[in-house]
């Protein structure tokens, strides 16, 4: 029986229930999260290979970038992905493609599952009733990536349209650079009480409690998950002008505990 390991970067928890539902349908699974990837530590020999991740910027995040370019020299039999948007898939599985061609590997399939927002900076995640149904037909589309995956079949990747590809590929290129340093926008607001869940949360280790008053500060690593205001229970974080207006959003089947990297697990408490 062939052994999948899917592989999930996720900052409110879009990307961990796609690869959950995925997993439930197939046998021989085993889920990791890229939050406890060992930079250094490449991979192991599983025959097939799932890599499930958020669209940032209209393309791979810096994380998942990382992490393909790692598996130089490996050769699992089957390898598929998953990017979650918002709405724009644009190229970013076109992208992953090349990259994994530079490494030797052939990407054989590549999906794209729309779910609610957590791109706070430009609004909310919509009414209930549009998340739900965005719920539903997600669940209906992964049932249906997880037949073509139980059979190892190979086809074309999903894309965007060409201009979509053509002008958000552009700005993708131009952002990627900058992204680390984007953490500029955040701060804290009044209602902080310093639970440092911000500081658990973030994949990338970029926040601490060392800003005026013991409150967070972000240490310009960035990779805009959004993980740290998403998740703030007073909802003290913010980024630009506009989010305090914002309603917050986390996956409604995903919990705190379920994303913290496992070396802050046990510091978790009873968080939700």
């Amino acid at each position: 029986m062939t052994e999948t390991r899917i592989y999930y970067y996720t900052g409110t928890g879009n990307s961990l229930w796609v690869a959950r539902m995925i997993a439930r349908e197939l046998e021989n699974v085993s889920l990791v999260s890229l939050a406890d990837w060992d930079e250094g530590a490449g991979e192991t020999d599983s025959q097939a290979l799932g890599l499930i991740f958020p669209v940032h910027i209209w393309g791979v995040p810096r994380r998942v970038v990382r992490f393909a370019k790692a598996l130089k020299g490996l050769r699992p039999k089957y390898v598929f992905a998953v990017a979650v948007n918002g709405g724009q898939v644009s190229a970013t599985l076109i992208q992953l493609r090349k990259i994994f061609h530079e490494v030797g590997i052939t990407l054989s399939s590549g999906f794209a599952v729309t779910l609610p927002s957590n791109y706070i900076p430009w609004g909310g995640p919509g009414a209930r009733e549009e998340q739900e149904r965005l719920f539903q037909s997600a669940l209906a589309k992964i049932s249906r990536i997880a037949s073509l995956v139980k059979n190892l079949s190979r086809g074309p990747l999903e894309k965007g349209p060409l201009w979509q590809r053509l002008l958000f590929s552009a700005i993708y290129k131009l952002s990627f650079a900058k992204v680390p340093g984007w953490d500029k926008g955040f701060w804290v607001d009044e209602k902080c009480n310093r639970c440092a869940v911000c500081v658990r949360v973030c994949p990338a280790r970029n926040v601490d409690m060392a800003g005026p008053g013991g409150k967070p500060s972000w240490k310009h690593q960035c990779e805009q998950c959004f993980a740290c205001l998403q998740w703030c229970p007073q909802e003290a974080i913010q980024y630009g002008r506009k989010t305090p207006e914002y309603e917050r959003y986390r996956h409604p089947e995903v919990r705190l505990q379920d994303i913290l990297p496992k070396s802050m697990g046990k510091k978790q408490g009873k968080d939700q």
